[in-house]
């Protein structure tokens, strides 16, 4: 009973471990089916054939995605201690340095910034690069991939499946403390 009453402490690193662990666990689990339904979304006239194993692209706009919330979730200084361990932590996952990793990232961030622009909504933009890097335009129908934009109503499903994959920090410091 009072298991339930006391959050558990949690440091920078556990947070950081946390974090890089619940990332890769629901990207894992569920890029199989978000393959499934960008494949089977009407709004394509022929399919786009991306398979479950073509996760790359989609981690990194998740993590880039969830990045920018972590920044408006901690203070400035905790966010930073946060942040630099995530990218340590992930640049030796992705066996890299730590500044091209860094460099990594801030392009992936530059990319949703530049093609969500003038939407400053992050779900939208992480919709919009799952878009663009799985080359979608080329299997929409003539109007839209002339137009070189995404469908809208694809974009809207899109956004319900890209919240899904966004950190739920309410339930986090519901359990734990820092």
């Amino acid at each position: 009973m009072f298991s339930t009453l006391i959050k558990k402490k949690l440091g920078d690193n556990q947070v950081a471990n946390v974090f890089i662990n619940a990332i890769f666990d629901s990207v894992d689990k569920g890029f199989k089916e978000v393959a499934s339904i960008i494949n089977e979304d009407p709004a394509f006239v022929t399919c786009p054939n991306v398979t479950e194993n073509h996760n790359g692209e989609f981690s990194l706009i998740v993590i880039v995605g969830n990045l920018s919330f972590l920044e408006s979730t901690f203070d400035a200084d905790q966010a930073a201690r946060v942040e630099n361990l995530i990218f340590e932590k992930l640049a030796k996952m992705y066996e890299m340095d730590i500044n091209s990793f860094k460099n990594l990232i801030r392009d992936y961030q530059s990319f949703i910034t530049r093609v969500n622009h003038p939407s400053k909504n992050w779900i939208y933009g992480m919709s919009k690069a799952v878009f663009h890097k799985y080359k979608l335009n080329d299997f929409q129908d003539e109007y839209f991939r002339r137009m070189q934009a995404p469908n809208p109503l694809f974009l809207k499903r899109m956004d319900e499946v890209m919240s899904n994959f966004i950190w739920n920090w309410d339930a986090f410091f519901k359990k734990y403390r820092l």
